[in-house]
Parts: structure tokens; C-alpha cells; sequence
């Protein structure tokens, strides 16, 4: 894919202190970008881009993106990735999580709009709920329960979707939607509250691995480099998607807590507990149309990707690896 943003670009990165929008603050100033983060810190943390803080390229606003945008200047790109994404955290910030779907990406938008700048919204595999498509293509229109105890997030992400879509449509705005499958690494909160980082931090710490139900329930995880990659192979493609990324590494929650039992030496047991409601029983992304439009490609495995992932932990817990 050509690069169409990087030296000479102002780009706008709203959570760009979150765990994603850190790492696509560091690879467009790699590519020369000037970058403007737009973070309330909710979920953010000023130590994502603490390294940045010297780098006369990068500017870090503290600011809420639902009640607006305070920035100046020209942007030729909005990276719109402000929003909780882990369960316990998006139910804990339940109204936020609507706001920051609604009003701010009607915010992100409209300043699209006002300046012909390319808009990419970061959407989620949880479009497709409980789904009853396995692997799930981005022509499926998903199984979500409207109500449930998972809709602030889901529903929020769909309303993002149809509004960027109008945007585009009704407004000629240039849009793009991007589907996140399940993605880890570095940077994850270790009180996220998601699969990986509770289970590396239980295994770190010698406790008991907690699996929901029985375990067989799936999910396809992918390394946040592969991640950003694909989002900005979709940023310059110019399509509009929405568009599966993430990877085919299908693992039951079982053996994901076996595989981090392994490679942190630990001799945690593994113990079940109740099963969330509404809590998907498969999750794989069909990756057809990222091949073919973006030229997407995977190239870290889940125990490579894991076994780095798991070294930060290590590192921000203070206690070391036994394997």
C-alpha cells in the first residue's frame, strides 16, 4: 500500500494516549507526521506517551472529545479511538461510552468535514455480538442484544458506524471504518479487565487463573503492531470499509490460559468461574477483504506476541518471568 500520510501531514488521534492510539502516535511520527493526541485519560494513561514528551512534533491535549475539540490548526487525517473497550470498564463508564460513540464521533466528523481531512473511525468485532456467522464477514450485520449488559459499547460502536457512513454518503466526507478483532500487547492496562492482561497478571502473581464458564469460548487475538499495520494500510488506501482486522489465531479461553501458564512459568491453577451474559461464544474475523484491498498480512504468532506482551507485564508488576 503507498503511504499517503506521514511527512508533512497533520494528523489528529483522539484516545491517543490509550493503548492503540499511543502506538499509532509512534509509528506516524515514524513516518514524519505531525501529530496531535486527544486524551481525557479515563482509560488513557500519559505514560503511553511519556517518551514523547520531548518530540517537537507531538502534542498531547487533555480534553474530553464529547464535549468538543479545543484544537487549531489544519489536520489532513482524524484517527477517531476514544472510547473504553474492555467490558468491566465501558459497564463502569457506562453513559461516557455512549457520549464518546455519539457526540464525540460527531465531533471528530464534523471537523473532518469543515477541513476535507480523511476520517478513520475505529470500530469493533463486538458489531457483530454473539455471532451466529463463524468467521465473521464484514457483510454480516451481527447478533447484539440491544439492551444487554454489553450494548453502552456495542450499540455505541454501531451508531459510530451508521454516522460515519451518513458522513460519508450524505456529506462526501472521505471515511473509513475499521473492525478491531480481540488485539493485545504492550500498553494494555494490567486492571483492563480482559482476557489477556487478567491472566498474565494472575500468573505473574502466582494466583488462581480465572476462566469464565467452561472455557471453550473463543477469540482470535492479534498483536498490536499487526493491528496498527492494517489501520494504516487503511488509512492511505482510501476505501471506505468497514474492514475485518485482526487474525485467524482462534484459541478457546482454555487454552489461552494454558499457553500463559506455560510461558510465564507459573504454577497457577486454572479455576472456573460464572460466565458473563451475552458473552460471545466464538469470535474469528474473516480477513478476506484486508487481504485483497490493504494487503494485510499477520506476521506476529500468539506466543511470540504473548510471550512480549507478557515481558511488559512482567516489567510494569516488578516480577519476573519463570519460564
Amino acid at each position: 500500500m503507498t503511504q499517503r500520510y506521514g511527512e508533512g501531514h497533520r494528523v489528529l488521534v483522539t484516545g491517543g494516549a490509550g493503548f492503540v492510539g499511543s502506538h499509532l502516535c509512534d509509528e506516524l511520527l515514524a513516518r514524519g507526521a505531525e501529530v496531535v493526541a486527544v486524551d481525557n485519560f479515563v482509560t488513557g494513561d500519559a505514560a503511553n506517551v511519556a517518551h514523547l514528551a520531548d518530540e517537537a512534533r507531538f502534542t498531547l491535549v487533555d480534553a474530553d472529545v464529547s464535549d468538543g475539540l479545543p484544537v487549531e490548526g489544519r489536520f489532513d487525517a482524524v484517527l477517531h479511538f476514544a472510547s473504553p473497550a474492555s467490558p468491566p470498564v465501558y459497564q463502569k463508564y457506562a453513559v461516557e461510552t455512549l457520549k464518546v460513540g455519539s457526540y464525540g464521533t460527531l465531533n471528530c466528523l464534523e471537523l473532518a468535514q469543515a477541513q476535507g481531512a480523511r476520517f478513520l473511525m475505529a470500530s469493533t468485532s463486538e458489531c457483530y455480538g454473539d455471532p451466529a456467522v463463524h468467521p465473521q464477514p464484514e457483510s454480516y450485520w451481527g447478533n447484539v442484544n440491544p439492551i444487554g449488559p454489553r450494548s453502552m459499547y456495542d450499540e455505541a460502536k454501531r451508531f459510530s458506524e451508521a454516522a460515519t457512513s451518513t458522513y460519508r454518503t450524505f456529506r462526501g466526507v472521505d471515511t473509513a471504518i475499521v473492525r478491531i478483532f480481540n488485539t493485545y500487547g504492550p500498553r494494555m492496562n494490567v486492571a483492563d479487565g480482559r482476557a489477556i492482561p487478567n491472566f498474565i497478571a494472575q500468573a505473574l502473581r502466582g494466583e488462581p487463573i480465572t476462566v469464565h464458564g467452561d472455557g471453550s469460548q473463543t477469540r482470535s487475538i492479534c498483536y498490536v503492531s499487526d493491528l496498527v499495520a492494517g489501520i494504516l494500510a487503511l488509512l492511505d488506501s482510501g476505501q471506505p470499509g468497514p474492514v475485518n482486522l485482526g487474525t485467524t489465531d482462534e484459541l478457546s479461553m482454555a487454552e489461552l490460559a494454558t499457553l500463559v501458564v506455560k510461558l510465564t512459568g507459573s504454577s497457577s491453577p486454572i479455576i472456573h468461574t460464572e460466565r458473563p451474559p451475552d458473552d460471545p461464544e466464538v469470535r474469528r474475523p474473516d480477513l478476506t477483504l484486508a487481504q485483497e484491498l490493504l494487503g494485510y498480512a499477520p506476521s506476529v504468532s500468539s506466543e511470540d506476541g504473548l510471550r512480549r506482551t507478557i515481558e511488559y507485564f512482567s516489567g510494569q508488576l516488578g516480577i519476573s518471568i519463570r519460564a
